[in-house]
């Protein structure tokens, strides 16, 4: 999913590019003064660690990876002199810069309310840092602390929120991502619902795993099918409670579920995909089965959906995505035992639907239909790959002959389970599968990355999550 139509530059090459700029950069370190704790923690040592928080924050504890983040923080906080001449004169912000230094030490063991900004200048004199510069980054504007923090790893913002409540109403906002979309700057993350595990969040570039908070749903929403959608700074999860369809919302700018506004034709088994700030589900089945052949669009920054023109074909069961700046939808059942070879093309300018014959091929003849999962399909760079479930092939789709290649075969086992319980998404540049194993240590799911554009290569692991069980029940990719 890209979050903008420009095109964007993937956060590993911002790394290849920052490191390059070296030589040019100036290098900004936070520091932060804490009070003495007035106790010991049951079992602390005169080297433990100490909790931690900063005042007004609200919150009553940082992760216990926190010192790994602030070294993130550290490595990440470059500051180029064209980016600083845009905004100040460079040679003043840099003598303001070696001229005061921001510390933030150990954050394991000591209470949120001991602790207060201070900046330290060069003398070892202290001051309020609210008083002596209320930017977000002593010595420079706020535009020029934006550029800096737009183009900074977003996994430590949740920790910038908890500095002050400036910091805390700049993450909220969603100003900063709005910035990056304005700059291309897009980190793709991994949100995964697994067997015997609740929704984590996978970061691919530092190679972390996040657990999100508990969803407040009953327990009929719990166990029940659902569906997954990632749009702008929203997880989307769709599924059935005991008084009907509800779509429950993870947000990326304040961290927690709430319930999301439901759609004018509430359904399952639809298609669906993102771009930008908006989304597209179409097709589907209604709470009494019926097939439909109506489309919605969702808009995350308004929360709102708003009906489309309906498709030429009721279908359910089928898949979305975009590609070339229209949304598509292929494969799915257009009743109990008829399955859809045709595709759907919705030209968002226009505001129509075309129909593509045999866009989607049919293979594994033999298998009952409604027992196979949806098209397992991804865009990278606008090409379109799908993960074929009776022949465990990686496909290629031609768009001027309307017609598939085999490209790699899939490092997992697609056809055991119909498709089900495995993801094939796109995340950047590359073709992630995601998908259980089991092995003599017990049931774990495998991360899976391979790049298109380095054909000859083989698929990469990029993590292993242990007592996750072997089936994947739902997973999204947001890059934001």
């Amino acid at each position: 999913m890209e979050c903008h139509p420009k095109a964007s530059v993937s956060f590993r090459d911002q790394e290849s590019l920052k490191m390059s700029w070296t030589t040019s950069c100036l290098k900004m370190v936070f520091r932060y003064s804490l009070e003495e704790p007035t106790g010991k923690m049951e079992g602390a040592g005169p080297e433990a660690p100490a909790t931690a928080g900063v005042q007004g924050c609200g919150v009553k504890q940082l992760p216990k990876s926190y010192d790994q983040e602030y070294g993130y923080l550290q490595k990440d906080l470059l500051l180029t002199n064209s980016l600083l001449a845009r905004h100040n004169d460079s040679k003043d912000v840099e003598k303001c810069l070696l001229e005061k230094k921001v510390h933030i030490p150990n954050f394991e063991c000591m209470i949120l309310k001991k602790i207060k900004p201070t900046i330290i200048a060069s003398s070892g004199e202290k001051c309020d840092g609210q008083e002596s510069d209320d930017s977000f980054l002593p010595g420079l504007t706020d535009d020029a602390a934006l550029d800096v923090l737009a183009w900074s790893n977003r996994s430590y913002y949740p920790n910038l929120a908890c500095l002050n409540k400036k910091f805390k109403s700049l993450i909220e906002s969603g100003d900063l991502y709005k910035l990056r979309r304005g700059l291309g700057v897009v980190e793709h993350w991994v949100y995964l619902a697994c067997i015997l595990m609740p929704w984590e969040a996978f970061d691919p570039v530092r190679e972390r795993w996040m657990r999100l908070p508990r969803m407040p749903c009953d327990e009929c929403f719990t166990y029940a099918d659902k569906e997954s959608l990632a749009v702008g700074t929203e997880l989307l999860v769709f599924g059935r409670e005991l008084s009907g369809f509800a779509i429950w919302m993870y947000s990326l700018l304040t961290r927690d579920w709430s319930r999301c506004h439901l759609m004018n034709w509430p359904r399952c088994l639809f298609g669906s995909s993102s771009l930008g700030e908006v989304a597209i589900v179409a097709g589907g089945s209604d709470k009494n089965g019926h097939i439909l052949k109506a489309a919605e669009l969702y808009n995350s920054e308004l929360g709102t959906w708003q009906a489309l023109a309906d498709m030429n074909v009721p279908r359910k069961l089928c898949s979305g995505f975009f590609m070339d700046g229209k949304f598509y939808v292929i494969g799915g059942m257009s009743s109990h035992t008829n399955r859809l070879t045709c595709g759907e093309e919705y030209d968002m300018e226009m505001g129509t639907w075309r129909r593509i014959q045999n866009m989607y091929p049919v293979s594994g003849v033999g298998r009952e239909p409604a027992m196979c999962s949806p098209p397992l399909v991804a865009v990278v760079n606008n090409q379109l790959y799908s993960a074929d479930q009776a022949t465990n092939e990686v496909k290629k789709y031609d768009k001027i002959n309307n017609s598939w290649t085999v490209v790699k075969r899939l490092p997992v086992r697609a056809d055991s389970s119909n498709g089900w319980g495995l993801a094939f998404k796109a995340c950047g540049n590359s073709l992630l599968v995601i998908g259980g194993h089991r092995g003599p240590e017990g049931e774990v799911i495998v991360l899976h990355s391979w790049e298109p554009k380095h054909g000859n290569q083989d698929w990469r692991i990029l993590s292993v999550r242990e007592r996750a069980g072997a089936f994947v029940y739902n997973c999204a990719v947001m890059g934001c």
